[in-house]
């Protein structure tokens, strides 16, 4: 298994260690040097490389051979750096506030599976989220997480934590490690937290789960997701967080579902809702992708419109989403004509999905005072 992962990345090349956030960018010489080096069974690492593994990871690759230390991935025609995969929209929570709406358990056959997964590496995707629903649930979890871990992809798991503590998970975690595991968090009591599922059980699943990681040593990150039915444990979740050394992120801001569905809006908490930064623009479509579970790529998981069948069209069907995610972010429905544009905290796609919600204009709009209110379907 390799310690290190030499990639082109977005224009520059870089040396990662999996299961580290931390790396290096390196001169173009520098990753032809090492290239070369994993084609020859008899060369070594150069000592520039061992010195830098003790020194950022502490690690000793002294002696050790190219091949068996190093994966050096191949340039790509493409510059996608991120994508995000939705393994399967199905979960064993049901929380009022998720953005998929219906939670179906559906997703491609393995075969399938794994020539999506080269067909992202080919893409050049080095950095990639799995997500769901709830990920660790479907049933080819394992096999795609190894799979995308032995291609060299950095990985993260969004997850409810729920199956950290199975041993088979936990063993692969632990074996392959994940540059960041990021828990969803729905409150700090047992009451709070089975009533934000709607799953007796689902906070000592959780608790099991995040006590596992945590021994286990893996990176936590903890994403606070507050409504009004627990903001007023919001301190606690953090204090929670904190007690489990989790790096934190506080959501606040509910959205409709992603094909327009207003129910997770009447979960906001009207105290904690923050006002968003001004929307200046993004990667998506470009740098960035995200693919569903029937293998369908689109902008982001916002921007789901005129999805590319990855499976079908593979990297040339890629070369077409650019041009889709600039489509998107330009100005439509109500919004065509706003002189305020350059000022809006919403981008695009996200406004078209609080339009199709018939959501009132205050909830996406911060200049509600200078407009007039407008739903399109």
């Amino acid at each position: 298994m390799h310690e290190l992962i030499v990639s082109p990345f977005l224009g520059e090349h870089w040396i990662l260690r999996a299961g580290n956030a931390r790396g290096v960018k390196i001169k173009p010489h520098r990753y032809l040097e090492l290239q070369q080096a994993t084609t020859r069974e008899d060369a070594g690492l150069p000592d520039w490389l061992t010195g830098l593994a003790h020194r950022l990871w502490g690690i000793d690759l002294a002696g050790r051979p190219a091949q068996e230390a190093l994966l050096v991935r191949a340039p790509s025609s493409l510059s996608y750096g991120r994508a995000s995969y939705e393994l399967n929209l199905g979960c064993n929570w049901d929380c009022p506030h998720c953005y998929l709406g219906l939670k179906e358990f559906t997703g491609l056959p393995w075969p399938k599976r794994q020539r999506l997964l080269h067909t992202l590496r080919d893409a050049g995707v080095l950095w990639l989220q799995i997500t769901g629903g709830e990920p660790t649930i479907d049933p080819h979890f394992a096999a795609v997480y190894s799979l995308a871990y032995d291609l060299g992809m950095m990985i993260e798991v969004l997850t409810n934590g729920s199956r950290l503590h199975n041993k088979l998970i936990l063993g692969l975690l632990t074996e392959r490690r994940p540059y960041r595991v990021t828990l969803s968090v729905y409150g700090a009591t047992q009451d709070t937290y089975d009533r934000m599922t709607q799953r007796k059980g689902a906070w000592k699943s959780f608790r099991d789960g995040v006590e596992a990681a945590h021994r286990a040593g893996l990176p936590l990150e903890f994403s606070i997701i507050v409504t009004r039915d627990n903001e007023h444990e919001v301190d606690a979740m953090h204090a929670l967080a904190k007690s489990y050394g989790a790096k934190i992120r506080e959501y606040n801001n509910m959205t409709p579902t992603y094909f327009g569905t207003s129910s997770p809006l009447a979960t906001q908490s009207q105290t904690r809702q923050r006002e968003r930064q001004v929307f200046t623009g993004c990667d998506a479509g470009h740098t960035s992708l995200h693919v569903d579970p029937h293998g369908k790529a689109s902008v982001c998981k916002v921007a789901r419109d005129h999805p590319i069948p990855l499976l079908e069209e593979g990297l040339v069907g890629l070369t077409k989403l650019g041009g889709i995610a600039d489509k998107a972010l330009l100005r439509q429905g109500g919004c065509s004509g706003c002189t305020l544009s350059s000022q809006c905290s919403t981008c695009m796609p996200l406004a078209q999905r609080y339009r199709q919600a018939s959501a009132p204009l205050g909830s996406y709009c911060q200049h509600t005072e200078n407009r007039k209110e407008v739903n399109t379907p």
